[in-house]
């Protein structure tokens, strides 16, 4: 485990159904305590093992899910083999209730092999879940709803674009979060490959090869820990950087994702990728000049750029809508494509 002494803010007496929408909306992780504690799945967990497993088999309609499979050796570390030419874990879609029926038969070895459901649509899955086991986010558009389950696990280092709620509602969790600036500091991996489609910090961090990743001990200082109850939930404002370990024999964790931006605005990942298609690899002079005026047009007051401009002028310097936003996709696609 980490050294590392800064706790994540927390906060008590939050009502699940009027959580107050400014401490969903900063910039900075909060831990809210006892959110999810009255969920009757919550309190089956707190009973046993066997008991939150009934529930949840109740609400169980019979479609496969996506499965992560690992050997005992990995201890539950979902990562690249040693040459990184594949993963390390298998994935398969299965039924809810065979992957439920391992970890019953797993749960009291020492060294089980690793099983995990990940990100499954609540609703999809498990219909009338949330009819008893749910919190209100405070936002204007309903979030997507989705459940992990598994035994012991270690998901590497990674970041999200949607704002969070992460509620650890069976077993205990453990997150070490980290700004969106420590990025350089975690040596990120691959962008096209990779556990789960977002890259992944190449750090291990039960066993962290500081002359390898010698940044990371400045990652490790702007760090904060996450330590995650029952019923607990953890808000992860969106890009932050998060570690996640499943403690127990059966871990449970249920997640509200949601945007803050408009429908129309496109995913900022396809931005990064068409810059390394038309910016990375020219000059540095040419570079800078091109960071100018990143600065200027995207990362500058949006203002600026159309400040002596008459608004029938403007074009895409005006604020983007729904019809310019169509109209700028297709003028992206003719001009890829050509």
């Amino acid at each position: 485990m980490l050294d590392i002494p800064t706790r994540v803010k927390e906060v008590q007496g939050i009502d699940p159904q009027n959580i107050p929408a400014e401490l969903l909306s900063t910039n900075e992780p909060l831990v809210l305590k006892g959110v999810a504690r009255d969920w009757p799945l919550t309190q089956a967990g707190l009973r046993s093992h066997e008991e939150a497993d009934a529930y949840l088999r109740a609400f169980y309609d019979g479609k496969t899910v996506g499965t992560f499979l690992g050997a005992p050796e990995n201890n539950g570390h979902y990562f690249y083999n040693q040459e990184m030419t594949a993963l390390n874990y298998a994935s398969e879609r299965v039924r809810l209730d065979q992957v439920l029926d391992k970890l019953l038969e797993h749960k009291d070895d020492e060294q089980p092999p690793t099983f995990y459901v990940g990100s499954t649509t609540v609703d999809v899955c498990l219909p009338g879940f949330r009819a008893q086991n749910d919190v209100t986010i405070p936002m204007d558009k309903d979030p997507l709803v989705s459940i992990w389950i598994g035994n012991k696990s270690r998901i590497s280092c990674h970041f999200d674009a949607p704002d969070n709620l992460a509620c650890s509602v069976v077993g205990k969790r453990r997150f070490t979060i980290f700004p969106p600036e420590q990025v350089d500091n975690l040596y990120p991996g691959p962008l096209d490959f990779n556990p789960a489609g977002q890259q992944i910090s190449l750090v291990d961090f039960a066993n962290p090869d500081f002359e390898k990743f010698p940044r990371f001990r400045d990652a490790i200082a702007a760090a904060q820990v996450a330590e995650l109850e029952p019923g607990d939930a953890l808000y992860l404002p969106s890009m932050w950087w998060h570690h996640i370990e499943g403690l127990s024999p059966f871990n449970i964790l249920v997640n509200y994702w949601w945007r803050t931006s408009p429908d129309f605005v496109g995913p900022a990942v396809n931005v990064l990728r068409h810059a390394i298609l038309g910016i990375r690899d020219l000059p540095e002079r040419e570079k800078a000049a091109w960071k100018a005026l990143f600065d200027f047009y995207i990362f500058g007051d949006s203002d600026r750029p159309r400040e002596n401009i008459p608004p029938a002028a403007q074009g895409l310097l005006a604020p983007l809508d729904d019809m310019k936003s169509r109209q700028l996709r297709a003028w992206l696609i003719n001009r890829l494509n050509r």
